[in-house]
């Protein structure tokens, strides 16, 4: 595996604020769509206690041109391959939705390192081994806008906006058929710790689906259920990073 450059690693991963003292990292994954921005005010709040890096997909924002990468395993492999020298401290992941399967594979790929993370937070996701048949790849534009008005991930006053869906809609389908299409591969569970968060009225997962996190690992697990919905962060922003910051054993400030 090839070590990346400085430009390709700029490119996968965003650091919004310093913190060259931190005694440990959090790693955070968007969701289907989502962006490195959306955590954005994860890292204002969290550094520089905490050194926040956001994983940039290809095929937005000012990585659009870009060809979407189609599976969630091979956009595992291109992110465990950028963070993979980053070993010099502690690093906790965070994935929320898609990202938390993301999340999940990358922990796995880590762990075959012999370097578990130090936390896995898997946010507003049922557990890698559930299925649900779900074809909302499939659908056309106007029924995948349906989908993410519902969810209300995504202003809706983009979405009304044509020129704005038609950059980011291929986008939103690429990230919608690698998760629908994802199956847990054959393997063991984790030896890191799993702390699974949840909306209370999430139409994504049920609060028992996300239990079944806690077949994923050897170590300690934890569930946190929330008040709202597949985007109960936007809300519970508060109690989220009190969960994150006591987890990665930092003191809150």
């Amino acid at each position: 595996m090839t070590t990346p450059t400085s430009t390709e690693y700029d490119r996968w991963i965003r650091r919004f604020h310093q913190a060259p003292d931190s005694k440990v990292r959090l790693l955070c994954l968007p969701h289907a769509g989502g962006s490195a921005s959306f955590y954005f005010p994860v890292s204002a709040a969290l550094s520089p206690r905490i050194e926040v890096l956001a994983v940039q997909y290809p095929g937005r924002q000012d990585r659009r041109n870009e060809p979407s990468i189609g599976t969630v395993a091979e956009l595992a492999d291109q992110v465990h391959r950028m963070i993979r020298t980053l070993d010099d401290r502690p690093l906790g992941i965070f994935g929320h939705s898609m990202g938390a399967i993301l999340g999940f594979e990358l922990a796995r790929r880590l762990e075959a390192d012999g370097r578990p993370p130090a936390v896995l937070f898997a946010s507003g996701r049922r557990g890698p081994g559930t299925h649900r048949e779900e074809t909302v790849h499939l659908r056309n534009d106007d029924g995948l806008v349906s989908e993410l008005k519902g969810l209300s991930g995504t202003n809706t006053a983009l979405l009304g906006d044509e020129e704005i869906l038609r950059m980011i809609l291929p986008a939103i389908r690429n990230d919608y058929r690698a998760i629908e299409t994802y199956r847990r591969p054959e393997g063991g569970p984790l030896s890191s710790p799993i702390v699974a968060l949840i909306g209370d009225d999430d139409p994504k997962s049920t609060v028992e689906e996300a239990k079944a996190w806690s077949e994923e690992t050897t170590g300690e697990f934890s569930l946190r259920v929330f008040p709202g919905g597949h985007f109960y962060l936007a809300t519970e922003q508060k109690a989220v990073l009190a969960e994150i910051t006591d987890r990665l054993g930092v003191t809150a400030g």
